[in-house]
């Protein structure tokens, strides 16, 4: 019985050791993300499947929202991951706007600091600073925001499906430190299998 004990400890242990790194990794360094909804289209799609760099905004402490280490801060047109502050559901929005940023909505069209961020010749497409956004405004454009200014430490987020997105315009503003990190890219999309997609 003893002997039996002995081999149980020596193989669990090893085991269990192995179990806590991983989960530790997916909880600090990395992790994947299930798109269940077209809140985005059109860049994610119901179903795809996102690498997520949860190193992107800093090192946390495993399991926490503690900061071991800070780096960068969320840029606009960036894609994150977050906690919504409605339900404590896991979303996915784009950054659309980050503090002192002068943001106003209207036809599911974005204004920030008094720029339009349509390209003029590119209809349903954003442009932000090295990234672009193609809009989905086959269900309209959603309620629009008359200008604000977004707070310090906090965040404007919205979906690109503008006409089907709870977002910002529901629930406001986010804390920066409520990010989980940011979506790098698609792996694998319906229909497609594996593949890689920039975001």
């Amino acid at each position: 019985m003893k002997k039996v004990q002995a081999i149980i400890r020596s193989e669990l242990l090893p085991l269990a050791i192995i179990l806590v790194l991983v989960t530790s990794v997916r909880s600090s360094l990395a992790d994947h993300y299930y798109v269940p909804s077209g809140s985005m289209e059109y860049s994610l799609l119901p179903g795809d499947r996102v690498i997520v760099d949860k190193t992107a905004y800093g090192i946390r402490l495993p399991y926490t929202k503690i900061d071991l280490v800070d780096r960068n801060d969320p840029a606009p047109g960036e894609v994150v991951v977050f906690d919504s502050p409605l339900n404590g559901t896991l979303l996915i929005k784009r950054v659309v706007a980050i503090a002192g940023n002068r943001v106003a909505l209207s036809d599911g069209r974005l204004n920030v600091n008094g720029k339009t961020l349509a390209l003029p010749a590119q209809e349903g497409i954003e442009q932000f600073a090295g990234r672009e956004a193609l809009l989905n405004l086959q269900d309209g454009s959603g309620p629009d925001i008359n200008e604000i200014t977004v707070p310090s430490g906090m965040l404007l987020v919205l979906g690109d499906h503008r006409g089907d997105s709870i977002d910002g315009r529901f629930f406001g503003f986010i804390d920066k430190k409520e990010i989980y990190g940011r979506a790098v890219g698609i792996y694998y999309r319906r229909g497609d299998g594996f593949l890689w997609r920039n975001l």
